[in-house]
C-alpha cells in the first residue's frame, strides 16, 4: 500500500526538519557539542550537495531537489518497484530530498548537523540519512531483487 510509504517520507521529513530547528536554534553556527560517542552535534549552513560540492549554486541544487522529489513521489504512488525493499528505498530517498528541498527554498541552504569524531567525514543531516540509506536499498533491491524478477516475455 503505497499510502504507508508515503508516511514513512512524511516521517522523515518532519525528523528532520525538527532536528534541524533545534540545531539553529540551540547551537550557534560553527560551535560543535559533544553528542554521543563518535558523534558531535555541529551547527553548519551546507550551500551545497554532498561534501559541499556546487558550493554557492544552492538554486540549481534545489530544482533539482525538486524535480527528483516529484519523480520519487510519481514512483511510489505507481509502484515502480513494488517489492517492499524497493518501495521503503524509494520512500527514505523521497523524505531526505525533500527535507534538503525545504531548507534549500526557505533558508538558501541545508542545515547539517552531525560530526563524527571516529572518522574524517563530512557532517550530514536526518535527511542525508535517508538519501544514503534509501540510494543503499535501492541498490540492494537492483543487484538482488530487481534483475531477478522474470521479464514481461517470460511470464506465463
Amino acid at each position: 500500500m503505497p499510502i504507508l510509504y508515503f508516511v514513512l517520507a512524511a516521517v522523515v521529513v518532519v525528523v528532520d526538519q525538527v532536528v534541524k530547528y533545534l540545531v539553529r536554534t540551540s547551537i550557534p553556527l560553527h560551535v560543535s557539542l559533544s553528542f554521543l560517542p563518535g558523534l558531535d552535534l555541529t551547527y553548519l549552513q551546507n550551500t551545497g550537495a554532498a561534501f559541499s560540492l556546487f558550493n554557492q549554486h544552492t538554486w540549481v541544487l534545489a530544482l533539482l531537489s525538486g524535480v527528483v522529489s516529484v519523480l520519487l513521489a510519481a514512483a511510489l504512488a505507481k509502484k515502480v518497484l513494488p517489492k517492499p525493499i524497493g518501495m521503503l528505498s524509494l520512500a527514505l530517498l523521497l523524505g531526505g530530498a525533500v527535507g534538503n528541498f525545504i531548507d534549500r527554498l526557505l533558508f538558501g541552504f541545508v542545515t547539517d548537523m552531525f560530526a563524527t569524531t571516529f572518522m574524517n567525514f563530512p557532517v550530514f543531516n536526518v535527511a542525508d540519512i535517508g538519501v544514503v540509506v534509501g540510494g543503499v536499498l535501492l541498490c540492494i533491491h537492483v543487484i538482488f531483487t530487481y534483475s531477478k524478477e522474470p521479464k514481461p516475455e517470460e511470464k506465463p
